[in-house]
Parts: structure tokens; sequence; C-alpha cells
């Protein structure tokens, strides 16, 4: 009964969403305050009723209802309770109904939250909002039905893929459906400014709430992504240029353009088709990952196996938002008054660069991505695009990118003296080129070019707390006034170099990875070693564990280091009998500065067993440095400024209309 009732719950939040989306429109056009607060109520009862339909799925994951055709194929009895509840997104039709339920969320937000919106922008960004969940209700409801029923009830199900059965990416999919969702919301903002034809100060600053929420969960879900590919897929890798990693990559570098473009807009006036371009481009991006995970056209151990029907129906809805959006975009942005005029030297110019350069590093990632798929689909020829191209295509303009950003903040608006702002950084080019020379003194054998990769991201991190301390005029006025300037300081300002710090940070853990590492493959027998950056690995044993739905060959292998022993570390082979699947499972350790890693692998025939063991250098730094960036984004969110929104005049509200 729960089951059915949650199918039904889905069907009536489809007609509430219908409801959305005409009458709100239909009020902001008549300018009718009646039928443009019907948007408020609808957008909470949508989601009212999708929370509750989703909750009726968990619950059926929860108590293994087998006779639901989506928990036969994707659980198990025997499945831990975590990864029962992430079974529920761990598949394309429950998946899909979080992405519902995330859009129907950001809504109701705006519902709740939105009460300093005009009357008539809020109503029609409510409307574009409910639109969009017409169209994947749709498609849930008619194509990809996560309650369709098995009869008979199967006595036992198949499972879950054992790759998806990680705590961290039992969280990672909620993360990153909230920054793809996220976007529609910036979407929503931009058409409903395009149907209104005005876009002032206060719309970029209403925006960039919304923005930074998107950015910040798909932050987080790109970092937690990285680290399930880290330590559970057993290469010792964070990030491989897939093409699905690519969909994720390309709205979030894109979400970054638009944080920054609509600071300008908000600011100076300035950039206001450019801001409105890239809110429509995030979320377009958005739908495009959707499309590449879910059509069938990519073969990715991230992507859903789902039938090309289905990605068909994406593709229709890809095409109805991306292109009515530009087409109106090619239509109403013209009509947009300019804003104000810059000098090429000005805090405006370096946000224009910064975009362009972002937008360029868009481009790049999307025709790598994109580009094979299309040659094959018009010649048939088999390409693959692989890192190599990445390499001399995106890292170039991310160098440039880095270089400049931690100018950009020391700039005046309008005009600004670059040779002024230079020398306020005087202090952080200092350390960047004492980085460059200490490792080359360290790794003077190679690679060449990685230390300038670490002057680099030194160069990125003190920018950020030069910044901070040219603000609170540290030095420059006694400590206690400076520490008081500080606590004053916009939270804002806090964020954003914890951001471009966290960059920073990132960056030296991606040079050390990828640059210093050490690989080593060997068998031993048990009692036998192997060296590998200074440790001395002894297999002292494997020996046999019961888990609560696999069974497991455990190596326990001694870790040494200048005869002292540092402990145990025990890579798994694990055996799943109900999805029939092997997986291996690495075991780390870390002192917060590298890892070693070592992973299990088959054994041989003369009794030995092979061993993988890595020793990443300043790879925990990567993930350090993401938290740091989505801490700043926190920060960012918590500012005062973009909670009140833009100051603006007495708003009156429109009078009921009376009946013709």
């Amino acid at each position: 009964m729960i089951v059915e009732l949650g199918h039904f719950a889905l069907i009536l939040a489809l007609a509430v969403s219908i409801v959305q989306t005409f009458v709100p429109a239909i009020g902001a056009h008549r300018r009718d305050a009646q039928l443009m607060r019907v948007g408020e109520p609808a957008a909470i009862l949508q989601l009212a009723l999708i929370a509750f339909s989703f909750g009726a799925l968990t619950w059926a994951f929860v108590v293994s209802d087998f006779s639901v055709k989506l928990v036969y194929d994707h659980s198990h009895s025997l499945k831990p309770m975590i990864f029962k509840i992430s079974g529920v997104w761990g598949n394309h039709e429950g998946s899909m109904l979080l992405w519902v339920l995330i859009l129907a969320l950001f809504g109701a937000m705006v519902a709740l939250f939105g009460k300093n919106l005009p009357d008539t922008l809020r109503a029609r960004v409510l409307a574009v909002q409910a639109s969009i969940a017409v169209a994947f209700l749709l498609f849930v409801v008619f194509t990809s039905n996560p309650f369709a029923r098995l009869d008979p009830a199967p006595f036992e199900g198949t499972g879950l893929n054992p790759l998806l059965q990680d705590r961290a990416l039992a969280f990672h999919p909620p993360w990153l459906y909230a920054g793809y969702v996220g976007f529609s919301m910036t979407f929503s903002f931009a058409v409903a400014a395009l149907i209104e034809g005005r876009v002032d100060a206060s719309w970029a600053r209403w925006v960039r709430p919304w923005t930074l929420m998107a950015w910040l969960s798909l932050t987080i879900g790109i970092a937690m992504g990285s680290w399930w590919a880290y330590y559970t897929l057993g290469w010792g890798g964070f990030w491989f240029w897939d093409p699905v990693e690519n969909a994720s990559l390309m709205p979030w570098i894109a979400g970054t353009a638009l944080l920054h473009s609509a600071i300008v807009a908000e600011k100076r006036g300035a950039l206001k088709s450019w801001t409105i371009l890239l809110a429509i481009l995030a979320f377009s991006l958005s739908l495009l990952g959707t499309f590449l995970v879910r059509s069938g056209v990519l073969t990715s151990v991230h992507a859903f196996a789902v039938d090309p029907a289905r990605g068909s129906v994406i593709l229709g809805i890809l095409i109805f938002f991306v292109g009515g959006s530009l087409a109106l975009y090619a239509w109403r942005a013209p009509m947009l008054k300019t804003g104000g005029i810059f000098a090429p030297v000005s805090r405006e110019g370096a946000l224009l660069v910064n975009n362009l350069l972002l937008a360029a590093a868009t481009a790049s990632v999307f025709i790598g991505t994109l580009y094979p798929l299309f040659l094959d689909a018009l010649t048939g020829a088999k390409i693959t695009v692989g890192p190599p191209f990445f390499n001399y295509t995106f890292a170039p303009i991310f160098v440039l990118l880095f270089l400049l950003v931690p100018l950009g903040p020391f700039l005046g608006w309008k005009r600004a003296d670059i040779a002024a702002a230079a020398e306020r950084l005087y202090v952080a080019a200092g350390l960047a080129f004492l980085a460059l020379l200490t490792s080359f003194a360290f790794f003077y054998d190679g690679p060449f070019l990685a230390p300038f990769g670490m002057a680099l991201a030194v160069w990125l991190v003190a920018g950020a707390l030069s910044e901070i301390a040219w603000r609170i005029k540290l030095f420059s006025m006694p400590l206690d006034e400076s520490m008081a300037r500080a606590r004053r300081l916009p939270r804002a300002a806090w964020g954003t170099a914890l951001a471009h710090g966290g960059l920073g940070i990132c960056l030296a853990g991606i040079i050390g990875v990828t640059a210093w590492s050490e690989e080593l493959i060997t068998s031993v027998a048990p009692g036998e070693s192997a060296e590998i950056g200074g440790y001395t690995l002894t297999l002292e044993g494997v020996a046999l564990r019961d888990g609560p739905n696999f069974d497991a060959m455990v190596g326990v292998v001694r870790v040494a280091r200048d005869g002292r022993d540092l402990g145990v570390l025990t890579p798994e082979k694990r055996r799943f009998a109900a999805e029939r699947q092997e997986k291996t499972e690495p075991s780390i350790r870390t002192n917060g500065i590298s890892d070693l890693y070592v992973v299990l692998g088959e054994q041989a025939g003369d009794g030995k067993w092979v061993l993988r063991a890595y020793h990443n250098n300043l790879a925990p730094l990567i993930w350090i440095g993401g938290c740091i960036m989505a801490l700043g984004g926190v920060f960012s969110l918590m500012d005062r400024r973009l909670r009140v929104g833009a100051p603006t005049g007495a708003r009156v509200r429109l009078a009921p209309q009376p009946a013709e």
C-alpha cells in the first residue's frame, strides 16, 4: 500500500507542477496578485508530494520489498542498511526521483525565502522551475517508473554493484545532484529576467546565493567522487578524465564563471547579458551531464546502463530547454541596458578575463568529451580522447588563470593601478619563488615542470593570505586593531580567500601525486618484504574474512620505516556472491602529507601474492584543499548581504484585479 501511495503522490506532484507552471506565469503577465500567489503553495505542495513518494521508495528498499522491480534489481536482504538506503539512488529510476526531489526543494526554498523578490519575478521564477519539474516528472512517470511491480515477488534481490557499496559514494550522488539541479534555479532566474526584460543589481544579488549553493554542492560532490575513485577503484588515481567526470566538471567551471560575473553585474551593472548567458549555460551543461550518464552513449564506471529510448527523451528535454532559453536570450538580451564603462586594467577587467579563461577551459573539456561521440555518429569512426588532450589544452588555460587570480582582489573598480596592486603581492611572489627553488632542490631529477606547478600553488595560497592581510591592514597598525578589522570583515571576503587558498592547496596535491609519486608492483610470499618510498612492506599472511554480504581475502602487510614498526595495512579482495562480482579494497596509511597505498592482487602459482603499492606524495592535500574551497562557499553563503538582498525602493504590492 505504501508503494502505491508513493506512486500516486508522484502523479499528483505532476499535476501540481503543471498548475504551478501556468497559473503564476499568467498572473505575472496580467499582473494579477491572486494568480501569482498560487505559485508559492504549489511549490511547497509539490515538494511534499515528491518527498512522500521518495520516502515510500526508500521504505521499499529498507524492508527489502522485492515485489518492487527496482528493489529486486538493486538490493539484497543481506546488504548493510546504509547501502540499502543508498541503493535508492544507485540506479536510473531512483536517481531520477532524487533529481526531481531536489528540483522541488529549490523551488520551495524560493517560495519560502524569496519574499524580498518582486512579485512578478518570483512568480515567473517559480513557473519556470515548475516547467522543468513537469518535463522530468513526465519522464519519470511514463518512462522510468520506480514503482513498477513484479508478480510473483522474488524471494531475494540481485544486489547492488559492489563499486557503489561504499560510504563515500552513498553521499556523492545527492551532493552532485544538488549541484546539477541547483543550477536550475539560476536558469529560472535568468529566463524570468529575460521575460521581464530587466536585469539590475538587485537581480544579480538575488541570483548569487543560488549560484553559491549549487557551486558549493557540486564542489563537495566532485571532491567525494574523486576520493571514491582514489580509494575504491584501486588505481591510486583521483581523476581520469572520464567523460562522466567531465560532465560534472563543465557545469562547475561555468558556475565558477557565473559567480564572478554576477559580482560585476551587481557592483557595476556591467556584463549583464553575459551573466544571463552563463546562468543558462551552467544548467544546460548540467542537463548535458544527465543525458551523457543516462543515454547509453557512454561506457563508464559512472554511467547508468540505460536503453537509448530513454536517452532520446532526455535529449528532447535538453533541446527544448536549452534551445528555447537560447532563443529567448537572442530575442531579449539586446534589449537589456548596458552597464558602466570600465578600463581594461580594473577589477571588472580582471573578472572579465577570468570569465573568458573559464569559458575557454569549459570549451576544451566540452570538445574533448563530445568530439568522439559526434565523430562516431557522423562517420562511425571510433576514437578515444584521453588525458594527453586535456593536459595540453585545459591545463595551460588554468595555469594562466591561476597566475591572475591573486591579482584581481587588489585591483580597484572602474580603473586601477596594476603596479600598486602588484606591490601588495611581493611577499606572495617571494614565497612562490622560494617554493620553486625548494622543489628543484628536492626533486632535481624531474619532472621539470613540477616545481613551477608547486610555485603556482604557493602563489595562490600566499596571494589569498596577502589579500586578508591587506584588508585588515596587518603590520601597518596595532595588532588589536587589525583583529578588530578582521572580525568586521564581510564573510564573503573570507569565503573568497578560503576558496582561492583551497584551490592552491588542491593544486599542490595534484602536482605531488602526478609528478612525485612512486609505484611498486611485485610478488611476495608470506614473510617476504618489498621497499617503496622509504617504507618496508612485509606480507605476514593472507586470511579469509566474512563480511555482511561478501567474503574477502585479507592481506596482512606490516609497515616499517628506518627499523621502526608503523603498524599493519589490510588490503582486501572481496567477492560478492549475490552480485557475482569481485572488488579490491585498498588499505591506505596517511600522515596528512603523503599516502602509502597498498592493494592485494592475485595469487601467483608459486604461493606468492601480487602486491601493488603506491607512495603518493601530497595526495591528502587534494581533498583538504577541496574541503577548504567548500568552506569558502559556506562562509560566502553566510554573508548577510546575500541573505537580505540588494537595497531597493519601497515595493508596492499589486492589488487583486477585478474579474472581467
